[in-house]
């Protein structure tokens, strides 16, 4: 009879430890998949190259982030993606969902979760909402996610034409790009803050794309004066990267000179 408890107590115990690795695991999971991670597909060093085969679909990407911002295949357009759905502004400025089968050379996304909310009701410019938001980030040595939402005096943003192989570099492509100009419209500017020592896997600073609020327009940012809005920022401490698996990628060679030309296309 007591051999017949101890065992029953030995498989109580084992169901218990099992039970408890399987929810710590859990948790685990959880807690990098919502808090705090960066996911970027590929580096900006690649995509100023030229590099714009697509080989994440936005299914994966999904399971990664539910805002954030890149482009697509064939560099065909800006993307930019809030509160879990994905949109592409293309070329003519025309702006769709992105469906999961698409795919993207280069994307960062984050699960948002803010932990630090301005409201400002005065006109900044980008320079001068920059100086703001050093303010409300503890830090340059992490990233941060950033959402401004609201209403803007103006914004101006661009997008690109779609490419074909073989593919020309970044500065030369944007060189065809539109631009497009809004007047007191209502909108969500969604970025980054990338730490200067990304340099070549990121672009250093501030990288911002637009959607209005109707989200039938945006593209990436240029210009903005914002009016009322509300500033949300997510301290972003953790950083995961997926490299291309292609011949293309694993024969790139850099010259040290990319960050330059990337502080031109921004501009």
């Amino acid at each position: 009879m007591r051999d017949a408890r101890h065992l029953v107590l030995a498989t109580v115990l084992v169901a218990m430890l099992v039970g408890g690795v399987v929810y710590t695991y859990t948790n685990f999971q959880e807690a990098t998949r919502e808090k705090d991670v960066l996911y970027q597909v590929s580096t900006i060093n690649a995509l100023s190259a030229g590099l714009y085969g697509g080989e994440t679909t936005f299914q994966e990407l999904r399971a990664h982030g539910d805002m954030g911002l890149g482009t697509f295949e064939d560099l065909d357009g800006e993307m930019i993606g809030i509160e879990g759905e994905f949109y592409q502004v293309r070329f003519d400025g025309s702006t769709s969902v992105v469906s999961d089968l698409m795919k993207t050379p280069f994307a960062m996304v984050t699960f948002f979760e803010s932990d630090r909310t301005a409201f400002l009701d005065k006109p900044l410019d980008r320079e001068h909402l920059a100086e703001y938001l050093s303010v409300l980030c503890p830090t340059e040595n992490i990233f941060h996610a950033i959402k401004i939402s609201g209403t803007f005096e103006y914004v101006k943003t661009r997008s690109v034409p779609k490419q074909s192989k073989p593919y020309l570099p970044l500065e030369v492509a944007v060189k065809n790009q539109s631009t497009f100009e809004f007047n007191n419209v209502s909108g969500i500017i969604i970025g980054f803050w990338t730490p200067h020592y990304m340099n070549g896997v990121n672009m250093p600073g501030y990288h911002f794309h637009f959607i209005t609020q109707e989200k039938n327009a945006g593209g990436h940012l240029l210009e903005f004066r914002t009016k009322s809005v509300k500033i949300e920022v997510d301290y972003t401490s953790n950083f995961q990267m997926t490299l291309p698996r292609n011949q293309e990628f694993y024969d790139l060679k850099s010259s040290g000179e990319e960050g330059k030309d990337l502080e031109k296309i921004e501009q």
